[in-house]
């Protein structure tokens, strides 16, 4: 006679640190997976290969509308640009209705050749017909700016994808866009990619485009080492960063900038707490806990990053964080490896170096959990990896979240915690809508 209801012993999983971690299902799984990583790079504890191989290994466990809608969800509130394609790859390669999803996941010309090139990263072979309607739809995004910027000398080109995808304009302009593609006709556009690249003098370009108002708050950001070491006049930059319109820039495009000129610390902070005073506040009494343990920290056997290419690793994105969110809400900063400790209560990159002060060690989330459960709050905020070596206990509050910046397979943030995935501005617009529930 057969038998029911059986109980099943699942084998233990555990954090990379050895606490237990809680068992999720396979779409929680990819969530955490997808949300939080830059593709294929190396992390503390996983290569970017396993990453990558586990996500789509999960894609294939979970329904295609669950796929779709995490692809977009990536792309739109996570900033996220090669994880989304990875995904919809995996949708399409198993005969997926992606036409839609990859439609809405392009924003950008370049990622039309990026996600071929991604479908033939086994070989090539023909695309699939959805996959053709959505990028034959998505090149009617773009104006001739935004083709002529991203239309590069790439293995896949953007005519090769025009081609393949038997792409239909939508209009009479489009029509001319298209042809003008074909024909290698494109307008140059006035970038500084484009003047540097045709061998341009870098501080004229530079002090021409800012002049001109020709270069965006980020690109600004991005390009502060490139006009240091260029020699453009410290005034112009100066001048620049502060008249900039930032609208919520998060505070780490601040720190990386920051690095690369030191000297434009006070208008950089100056322009921070103006991009920061941009958000929405929350209320009551808020405890940030922030992980400074090894695995977060830079200078770790060349880790703690989301990328090896980045420019900042965990502890900086949390930091950041933590800068945005004292200036939010009422808040109290603790930090957390082996030992927990208070911060003193500053701003700007005030708080981020005394967070910096001491990194490295363990991570005893748990410990750190339960110090500050004994003080109360209205609200918790444990931004980590979650590679805790110890028992993670509940909150307090029901406001409490569990914000993950990094990507590794198994956490202990569950339960009776609100948990968080990734890293962006969408964290704190999830907070505030999400508390409008309460």
């Amino acid at each position: 006679m057969a038998q029911i209801n059986t109980k099943v012993n699942y084998p233990k999983i555990k954090t990379h640190e050895s606490a237990p971690a809680k068992r999720i299902n396979a779409e929680k799984m990819l969530r955490r997976s997808v949300l939080s990583c830059l593709l294929w790079e190396d992390s503390f504890y996983e290569d970017g290969v396993s990453i990558a191989d586990r996500i789509a290994k999960l894609s294939g466990e979970v329904s295609g509308e669950v796929v779709n809608a995490l692809a977009v969800e990536a792309r739109e509130k996570y900033k996220l640009r090669h994880v989304p394609l990875l995904l919809l790859r995996e949708a399409a390669r198993k005969g997926g209705k992606v036409a839609d999803a990859l439609y809405n996941t392009i924003q950008r010309p370049d990622e039309l050749s990026e996600f071929v090139a991604m479908y033939w990263k086994n070989g090539k072979e023909p695309l699939s017909a959805q996959v053709k309607k959505g990028l034959g739809r998505a090149f009617n995004k773009f104006n001739e700016y935004q083709l002529a910027k991203y239309n590069r000398d790439n293995a896949v080109k953007l005519r090769d994808v025009l081609f393949m995808s038997h792409a239909k304009p939508e209009n009479k302009e489009n029509a001319i866009l298209f042809e003008k593609l074909v024909n290698g006709t494109l307008k140059t556009p006035d970038t500084w990619e484009t003047n540097l690249s045709a061998g341009e003098d870098k501080k004229e370009t530079f002090t021409r485009l800012i002049e001109e108002n020709k270069l965006g708050a980020l690109a600004l950001l991005r390009n502060l080492r490139n006009m240091v070491e260029a020699g453009v006049d410290s005034s112009v930059v100066d001048y620049a960063i502060r008249s900039a319109n930032y609208g919520r820039v998060l505070p780490f495009r601040f720190i990386t900038a920051e690095k690369y000129g030191p000297s434009y610390s006070s208008a950089l902070e100056e322009a921070m707490m103006k991009a920061m005073a941009n958000f929405e506040k929350l209320d009551g009494k808020t405890i940030i806990l922030v992980d400074v343990s090894g695995s977060m920290s830079p200078g770790y056997f060349g880790y703690g990053s989301n990328s090896n290419k980045s420019e900042l690793s965990n502890i900086d994105r949390a930091a950041a964080l933590a800068m945005l969110l004292r200036e939010i809400s009422d808040t109290r900063v603790f930090t957390f490896d082996d030992d927990v400790r208070e911060v003193p209560n500053r701003k700007g990159f005030g708080l981020r170096d005394a967070i910096m002060q001491r990194i490295g060690g363990g991570t005893m989330l748990g410990k750190a959990v339960n110090h500050v459960n004994r003080i109360g709050y209205d609200r918790l905020i444990v931004i980590t990896d979650e590679q805790s070596m110890d028992i993670t206990p509940d909150p307090v509050s029901n406001r409490a979240y569990m914000v993950n910046v990094a990507s590794y397979e198994n956490g202990v943030g569950y339960g009776k915690w609100t948990h968080v995935d990734g890293f962006s501005e969408a964290i704190v617009d999830f907070i505030t809508e999400y508390e409008k529930e309460f």
